[in-house]
């Protein structure tokens, strides 16, 4: 094993691993290390469990199924239950979501002292090589790892203070009866929808034509017009100038004279940038990369000879799972004797909370074209699910394979519909494997669901 290295390191460091951030991946990168036997020393001055556990990932998939109990109220009728809108209470559900993530910073806690890495509550900052100094105190480590993840990005334009970011949403104690969403990504479409769907009048704002840009455009196409169906006012090539408190609430100025509003809330939702402020990066030697996010190869190493960094501070995929992957195979790396262990960014699969949700894993059709050109052969489908053939709503759901060469061997694979989020997983295992089209359709369907489409396309 490699602990040879980590045995090594205890004659000449404090710690073998020192990980600054404790979020999912500096979590799973110390409690990976420790597990091998290393000495490991996590420093966090917040809650543990970084943006996922705390204002994204958890928190958003709670609203998120509150949200889809009131389109399955609103459902209800077609299939004899009582008409009427339900009562909702946002203090209720913030202070049980809140209760319940407290509990998983315990949690996190409990499992890191179980592991017996040592929790350090305190800023970290890099003070040369090997070097941390955690609130005054200096420790040090052969090899120290930065998972200090992002924050969001607030536009640079007169009164941008006045809006709140994603964090703010998670803080709001009532729900806003009227509100501007700015954005066109995941975090955008996901708030909007929720807060949509529990009542609040949403104007969504975005700088071009439709949304999740990043994307396969049938997702971002078919997704713009659920969400329109759904209540949601788009406001397309909007360019915000400016904002201001005016008529009872805040107007947000676009640079072509429209003004949105007035409102109760505008939430930013225009990106994320690598939270590095005060870490000390020139002492030891941490380069950036052109979008100021940590620079690293694809062993997670920085420009700095024994310093790493994963998860969204590096600005590549910024998924929680991604972040936990490529701790767990750092750790693997460096004290598990894994010495080629790294984590493969391609053909990552990942899902857009909307209603209903998005899955996607590999190739955008555009992105296949331009790297196969016409080799690309696309397959889809669009219908309304069954579910929906005694509801009032009718969002029509869409399914994409994109496929390359004689073989047709799967390249990307994209959905949206009922069920999106827990098919992909299976799918994104098949297009990892080099699954081509004949395997899908030498699979039986399972009918009827919106998932045996993708084994049926012709």
């Amino acid at each position: 094993m490699a602990l040879s290295m980590a045995s090594r390191a205890r004659t000449m460091a404090d710690y073998d691993l020192i990980v600054i951030g404790g979020g999912s991946g500096g979590l799973a990168c110390a409690q990976r290390a420790a597990e091998y036997g290393a000495r490991v020393l996590l420093a966090e001055s917040g809650r543990l469990g970084g943006t996922c556990v705390n204002v994204g990932c958890v928190p958003k998939k709670i609203m998120w199924n509150a949200a889809e109990l009131v389109h399955a109220y609103a459902d209800g009728p077609g299939y004899g239950f009582g008409t009427g809108h339900p009562h909702h209470d946002w203090p209720t559900l913030k202070q049980g979501r809140d209760a319940y993530i407290l509990r998983l910073n315990g949690i996190y806690e409990r499992n890191l002292a179980n592991r017996k890495v040592e929790l350090a509550r305190g800023v970290a900052r890099l003070a040369g090589a090997q070097t941390v100094e955690i609130d005054g105190r200096s420790v040090t480590a052969a090899h120290i790892v930065i998972a200090t993840g992002g924050r969001p990005l607030l536009p640079d334009i007169p009164g941008a203070e006045l809006g709140i970011t994603s964090d703010g949403f998670f803080e709001l104690e009532q729900r806003p009866e009227r509100i501007a969403v700015v954005g066109s990504g995941y975090i955008a479409v996901e708030l909007a929808g929720i807060l949509a769907a529990l009542g609040s009048t949403v104007t969504l704002a975005i700088r071009g034509s439709s949304v999740l840009k990043h994307f396969d455009s049938m997702l971002g196409e078919a997704c713009l017009e659920i969400m329109q169906a759904d209540g949601v006012t788009v406001v397309s090539n909007a360019a915000p100038e400016s904002l201001r408190e005016r008529h009872g609430g805040i107007e947000l100025k676009l640079r072509d004279g429209r003004v949105i509003g007035p409102v109760d809330v505008v939430l930013w939702a225009i990106g994320r940038a690598a939270f590095v402020d005060g870490l000390g990066l020139e002492s030891a030697g941490v380069e950036l990369d052109p979008y100021e996010f940590v620079s690293v190869d694809k062993y997670q190493v920085t420009s700095a000879r024994g310093i790493y960094a994963i998860g969204d501070v590096t600005g590549r995929l910024q998924l929680t799972p991604v972040a936990i992957a490529a701790g767990r195979r750092l750790s693997d790396r460096l004290f598990g004797g894994q010495a080629d262990r790294h984590l493969d960014y391609h053909g990552v699969p990942t899902v857009i909370f909307g209603h209903p949700p998005i899955g996607t894993v590999g190739l955008s059709e555009s992105a296949a074209l331009d790297l196969h050109g016409e080799d690309v052969r696309i397959y889809r489908s669009a219908f309304v699910p069954l579910y929906h053939a005694l509801t009032r709503r009718k969002p029509r759901a869409h399914v994409k394979l994109v496929t390359v060469g004689p073989e047709q061997r799967i390249v990307g694979l994209h959905v949206i519909g009922e069920g999106a989020d827990e098919m992909l997983q299976g799918f994104a295992v098949a297009v990892r494997m080099g699954a081509s089209k004949r395997d899908l359709d030498d699979t039986v369907a399972i009918h009827p669901t919106v998932a045996e489409e993708l084994v049926t396309l012709r």
